[in-house]
């Protein structure tokens, strides 16, 4: 295939999860470079945290608008995210724009290129709470995706199914595992070979240590549900002295401020600064239990053979707990201290949940969706 009939995609991502996610599509897509030009935009709606995935992965975008600010609203993004958006694709051009997930450069993205008339690919498609405000803005981000998109990337039969109810042409609707487990499984095995540095001596301080690792930041969440997870770690962390939880704290305020109010004077529980990707997959593979609000993290800990505990009321992701990968624990104090006592306490209970095969994927999702792009 000549250059000149190579289709043209531009990739668009902003938060280091999306990164994550498409990064093995771009890989796949350069190395079939004959009959694809792949360009990469950032909108950098999360700088420092997507960073930190372009440098591991080795990612030189074409375009990044840096669009991120102080105390940045979601309607202040949109805008300066489909200005910006409207220019690059205006001297791009391309025959196809890949978007991930639910963030707003995902729904800013598919809706810019469908202002150019050009095709959307959505990887991550099908994923529905039925709630409108959990997660939010997710829940509807991902839903204006799917009113807007050519291609839908389904990870798994449930979100496809989902889709197709929703009146989604079956035509265009794809089954491909979560790209999130190529990624996983290429960085996993890195690090397994040489495991990545921690910040202020973190390893030599969980040597020999029971570790359950924690990760939480949904906007639904803010407020009282943040103080009861945290009074929750706080209640388990006291009583178990001999486990150490660690906890990476999101950089936005409404997540520090009752975490290191609630968990900062504990010695057995470690606050600390969001990880590189491959230093918090070190620390997840390592890690006895995942107590997590993340999407992305409920996928993940699967195939790494960690039970996971999900503290939100409602998931997209509902094949992790028909499954029993995973259990929806939600918000409640004592919900999630029931939970999270009850794994420690029984190693054959916490033994039971990773003898499921994960349901997201088998980490060839990336080939499957540059396959479908090659012969659409």
């Amino acid at each position: 295939m000549s250059k000149k009939s190579r289709k043209k995609v531009l990739i668009i991502f902003g938060t280091r999860p999306e990164a994550i996610k498409l990064v093995p599509v771009l890989r796949e897509l350069e190395c079939r470079e004959e009959q694809f030009e792949t360009r990469v935009c950032v909108t950098a709606q999360h700088r420092e945290m997507l960073d930190q995935v372009l440098e591991l992965f080795e990612v030189r975008p074409n375009h990044d608008l840096n669009i991120m600010t102080a105390h940045q609203s979601l309607a202040n993004i949109t805008v300066r995210i489909i200005g910006a958006l409207d220019e690059v694709l205006s001297k791009e051009k391309p025959e196809v724009v890949l978007v991930q997930g639910d963030t707003t450069t995902s729904f800013c993205g598919a809706l810019a290129a469908y202002y150019h008339q050009i095709k959307i690919g959505h990887i991550e498609a099908g994923l529905r709470t039925g709630n409108k405000y959990a997660p939010f803005p997710e829940e509807i981000n991902r839903s204006l995706v799917s009113r807007l998109a050519d291609y839908h990337f389904a990870p798994t039969e449930h979100a496809r199914d989902t889709l197709l109810k929703e009146g989604i042409s079956p035509a265009s609707v794809f089954i491909t595992g979560n790209t999130v487990i190529d990624a996983l499984l290429w960085v996993r095995d890195r690090s397994r070979q040489t495991p990545p540095d921690l910040p202020g001596g973190l390893k030599k301080g969980i040597d020999g240590h029971r570790l359950v690792l924690v990760t939480g930041h949904r906007r639904e969440s803010f407020g009282e549900g943040f103080q009861n997870i945290c009074s929750a770690i706080r209640q388990v962390a006291e009583e178990y002295k001999e486990v150490v939880f660690i906890y990476p704290v999101h950089l936005n305020p409404n997540v520090r401020q009752p975490v290191n109010a609630i968990l900062g004077d504990l010695p057995n529980v470690r606050l600390i600064e969001p990880l590189a990707y491959a230093a918090f997959v070190w620390l997840m593979d390592q890690s006895e239990i995942v107590l997590t609000d993340s999407g992305g993290v409920q996928e993940e800990a699967p195939s790494l053979g960690k039970p996971v505990l999900v503290m939100r009321e409602e998931t997209e992701r509902p094949e992790g707990i028909q499954a029993g990968n995973a259990i929806l624990v939600g918000t409640r104090q004592k919900r999630i201290v029931q939970e999270l006592e009850r794994l420690l306490n029984h190693p054959e209970e916490r033994l039971s949940m990773t003898k499921v095969s994960n349901p997201y994927g088998d980490g060839k999702a990336a080939t499957r969706i540059v396959d479908i792009l090659t012969s659409g």
